[in-house]
């Protein structure tokens, strides 16, 4: 019982000072005291201030400087992921779908690829424009509503981080400035850094992107482009309906403003509106991986620019060095020829609708915005809970979950919430997890305890 309390005692602390770096009482660049004098201030033993250094070093928050000291770390460079494997067993940060049936389904159409020969010749490099087959394969499983791209419009890139950087780094000059959702994927953050690209957000509302938001931000200085996820947007889950993508390409169109669309999650959708790019053809890019619908270990990223922008596309792949592993890529249009793709997809959007089916039971009653095929969900919390000490109560029991600065444009603004991944953990251990967070929700900060 004592080790327990001295345990509690330490990330209690810990919590404190998340909760001082996430108000803004200390910034980025701020020098911590000395361990010795941190634990005089706080009434805690020298040990226990060293535990608490080091558990704030863990969650990103800070880093130490030999002979200089702690310092609290920017924002963008602090890792989110709170909680490792062993603290951590059940992981609703990261949303990584796998259903049973997949495996044999990939097992089998790698099995040819492992014959000396194809091997060999999987084994040579390949461009941004990939193999003919891959280029025959990609329309067929990136179509949409409305739209198929054409064959010689599709790139290819070892995943669809990378896809995104391209596109990014072929429409936005170094400096130039890019509107996005002001929640969104947080992996864009980090690009946009790498390429000194400015991020603007953009206010959303029910239906995605306000385009009123998009003029306003133009006016102001101009954008060079916009990113944006229409379909089951990460992290908030909603659908941008067609009229909004119709206003948003005319938009587009009047401002010559180029779109960076992201589809990674579109596949899932039960009755998916056209994309985007259907609506600005001449101004979208789009973007796509099968990180998602098949795994991320051995994936291909997918763009589809415009023919005014495919040159430059297709340079930023080469000089970024993201074109696809041939292997990848061998294996990739194998299983989109098959109908290895399709299968697992079917797979996954029955699975997702069980899972949404837990959140429905646990979290009735909060306000928790998802869809019934994502998966992932938005939890606003209930008072007087704040993400960041929720996030700390939750790792204590061996989930992990998101906060949600790590979506924000601007996170000393960010919404009080928490993002759940669902895709990772069993079905039965996502609906304990899910359980167990209601009832820490309900109890409340003030009596957070772990029997």
């Amino acid at each position: 019982m004592a080790e327990r309390s001295r345990t509690q005692d330490y990330r209690r602390v810990a919590d404190a000072v998340e909760a001082d770096i996430a108000a803004g009482r200390l910034r980025a660049g701020d020098r911590l005291p000395p361990q010795r004098d941190f634990a005089r201030a706080h009434a805690i033993a020298n040990s226990t201030a060293a535990r608490v250094y080091g558990e704030l070093t863990r969650r990103g928050l800070v880093v130490g400087e030999v002979g200089r000291g702690t310092y609290v770390r920017a924002a963008g460079e602090r890792a989110f992921a709170l909680a490792d494997p062993t603290s951590a067993p059940v992981d609703l940060e990261l949303s990584v779908p796998a259903v049973p049936e997949q495996f044999p389904l990939l097992a089998d159409g790698l099995a040819r690829m492992l014959r000396p020969d194809v091997l060999k010749a999987t084994l040579r490099p390949v461009g941004a424009a990939g193999t003919p087959e891959a280029r025959a394969a990609a329309p067929g499983v990136l179509a949409r509503p409305g739209w198929r791209p054409a064959a010689e419009s599709v790139l290819f890139t070892g995943n669809g981080r990378q896809a995104i950087a391209a596109a990014l780094a072929a429409l936005v000059p170094p400096g130039g400035r890019l509107g996005v959702e002001e929640l969104t994927y947080p992996a864009v953050r980090a690009i946009a850094a790498r390429l000194g690209i400015t991020l603007v957000p953009l206010e959303l509302d029910a239906d995605g992107v306000r385009p009123d938001a998009v003029a306003a931000a133009h006016r102001s200085a101009r954008l060079h482009a916009i990113y944006v996820q229409p379909t089951l947007h990460n992290p908030m889950s909603f659908t941008m309906p067609p009229e909004r993508r119709a206003e948003l390409a005319d938009l587009a169109e009047t401002l010559e403003l180029d779109i960076v669309e992201d589809g990674v999650w579109s596949h899932l959708a039960d009755d998916p509106a056209p994309p985007l790019a259907a609506y600005a053809p001449d101004r979208t890019v789009f973007v796509d991986s099968l990180s998602k619908r098949v795994a991320p270990g051995l994936t291909v990223g997918f763009a589809v620019p415009p023919a005014r922008r495919a040159d430059a596309v297709a340079q930023a792949i080469r000089s970024g060095a993201w074109t696809a592993p041939r292997f990848s890529l061998e294996a990739a249009t194998g299983w989109i020829q098959d109908g290895t793709v399709t299968r697992i997809g079917n797979a996954k959007r029955a699975d997702v609708k069980s899972r949404q089916r837990a959140v429905a039971a646990a979290l009735t009653g909060f306000r928790a915005r998802t869809a019934p095929d994502a998966y992932m969900c938005w939890w606003e919390l209930p008072d007087p809970w704040r993400a960041d000490t929720f996030v700390a109560a939750a790792a204590r029991r061996g989930i992990a979950v998101t906060p949600g600065a790590a979506f924000a444009v601007r996170p000393a603004s960010a919404p009080n919430a928490v993002r759940l991944g669902l895709a990772s953990p069993p079905p039965d251990v996502l609906a304990t997890a899910l359980q167990t967070l209601a009832s820490l929700a309900r109890t409340g900060p003030d009596t957070d305890t772990v029997s």
